[in-house]
């Protein structure tokens, strides 16, 4: 048995006599149904009570049709159970097909921001299936708490009350941001109220609504080169015209932009642990990037993603904590300090905009996030089990990459050296002798989830030869054996450089890069 069910049949009824009898079109809207894959066999069909009342018939005429039905092997009956497609079909019945609908022969039009979104480049190309070393923007999912978030789901659940199942603040839940509140000044150095914090669902979204609420289609807007391809992504569906500004061993550099300095409304940096190159961003920097602000009155927003999670050094507190002049949005996640499946992220907004956000929020597609996962969240903070959850996982990801520097050591001495790792989920590993798009291509082959550096850069040429490496997702031991298939794809890469065998960029890769 299946286990499907069949309500609200749709069943179009004629005028008897115009399309035969109202039993044999409600017999034949049902063999249709059937023909065409609607209902399946072992579906179970409405009673013929519910039908006939849903038609506005008489019970007897719906019976009359379930027997018809029942006569020529479409339906079958199950003793206290009800009516059902039969599960083996007359012999001279068409097969039930999935209704699927033909491909236009013309590719759909869409607009010039919506071709840019298509061909977006992601932050990572998964191979299918579970995490496996090295896969980039993945926790620890495998040592989440996930018994005390179904005991706090299941104690919010039954105490929920009529008023939270209604549409709630769209600034988001206000326990969950006063919790937000309370931890970020406590671990990231920044001065803030609660009602200056922004519950979205995820960080993605709240770059998304940010970029759309301040930029106008065409305003210029900073991205860090390289950079996060989300935040590209974002500032694309604004329609910003986007001026990559080159980033170096102190941060993004302030001073390489050719055009007057107003002329740029809004700068994305991740000043902390920058995307990928994971360099923090030096303090003259940082105060060199808040004086240009303040004189082109422009938004600064500061990704402070992976900022809690640092190893051998104290964190570097976020940008946030010494913007003085309110120019400075922050945007946070709880993707990889929970899980990314939460869907839930905030931003700590100057009190100028608090209001202006609260205010178009109201009308944008997605009001607010949603109030149990808010609700859980707040108690996971609130009674110290997130603090806790983060202590333990600074433990285990130190691990991970104490792994992961030990393996490459002994695995890939030579051809591959990491760059320093202070805070984060990934780090840079630099290749000599073989080409970073050719190991790719070998890594991937064997199941081995890396990216190649160039693939952050708009100008590809200016990347260095070098991979990105996760090392959150996996174990130990699974970092180990990833990086010795990852020497061997190494080799792989060598023998087919020297072979003469021409370097193959994967189609995926050329859209990255």
């Amino acid at each position: 048995m299946s286990g499907r069910t069949a309500t609200g049949l749709l069943i179009h009824l004629e005028v008897p006599g115009r399309g035969g009898g109202l039993q044999e079109q409600i017999c034949e809207a049902i063999r249709r149904a059937i023909f065409d894959g609607v209902l399946r066999p072992g579906t179970r069909l409405p009673s013929s009570r519910a039908l006939a009342a849903d038609l506005g018939v008489s019970r007897t005429t719906t019976l009359l049709a379930f027997d018809q039905l029942h006569a020529e092997g479409y339906l079958a009956a199950r003793h206290g159970s009800g009516t059902y497609v039969a599960e083996d079909l007359p012999d001279d019945a068409p097969h039930p097909v999935a209704i699927r609908p033909e491909p236009s022969a013309n590719r759909p039009s869409l607009s010039r921001r919506g071709e840019a979104l298509v061909a977006a480049r992601p932050s990572a190309r998964r191979i299918h299936g579970p995490a496996r070393a090295f896969r980039i923007g993945a926790p620890a999912l495998d040592m989440f708490p996930v018994s005390l978030w179904s005991r706090l789901a299941s104690r919010r659940m039954t105490s929920v009350t009529s008023t939270q199942l209604d549409y709630g603040s769209p600034a988001g839940l206000p326990a969950l941001r006063e919790a937000i509140a309370d931890h970020v000044q406590k671990t990231r150095g920044t001065r803030c109220h609660a009602d200056q914090v922004y519950v979205v669902g995820g960080a993605q979204r709240g770059l998304d609504f940010l970029c759309r609420l301040l930029l106008d289609p065409g305003a210029r807007a900073w991205m860090e080169e390289p950079g996060y391809p989300g935040a590209w992504t974002a500032l694309m569906a604004a329609g910003a015209t986007i001026v990559p500004v080159e980033v170096d061993a102190e941060g993004v550099r302030v001073d390489t932009d050719p055009r007057p300095r107003g002329a740029a409304r809004l700068a994305y940096v991740t000043p902390s642990h920058q995307f990928p190159l994971g360099v923090p961003m030096s303090l003259p920097r940082r105060l060199a990037l808040l004086r240009w602000a303040r004189a082109a009155r422009a938004w600064v927003v500061e990704d402070d993603y992976d900022s809690e999670l640092c190893y051998g050094a104290p964190p570097i507190p976020c940008l946030h904590g010494l913007d003085a002049d309110g120019r400075v949005i922050y945007v946070g996640t709880f993707s990889k300090s929970v899980f990314p499946a939460l869907r839930l992220g905030f931003l700590i907004v100057p009190p100028d905009l608090q209001h202006l956000l609260v205010a178009a929020r109201r009308s944008a597609a997605d009001p607010q996030p949603p109030f149990l996962d808010q609700a859980v969240m707040a108690d996971f903070m609130a009674g110290g089990h997130f603090a806790r959850h983060l202590r333990r996982m600074r433990a285990v990801y130190r691990e991970r990459l104490e792994a992961l520097v030990a393996s490459a050591e002994r695995f890939c001495g030579g051809a591959l050296t990491l760059r320093p790792v202070r805070t984060g989920l990934h780090a840079v590993a630099d290749l000599y002798g073989v080409d970073a798009l050719r190991v790719f291509d070998e890594a991937t082959a064997r199941g081995v989830e890396v990216m190649p550096l160039s693939a952050y850069f708009r100008r590809a040429a200016r990347a260095g030869n070098a991979l990105v490496l996760g090392f959150g997702a996996v174990g130990p031991e699974a970092v180990e054996k990833g990086m010795q298939t990852l020497a061997a794809a190494i080799e792989g890469a060598r023998r087919r450089r020297s072979a003469g065998v021409p370097r193959s960029v994967d189609a995926r890769v050329r859209r990255l890069g």
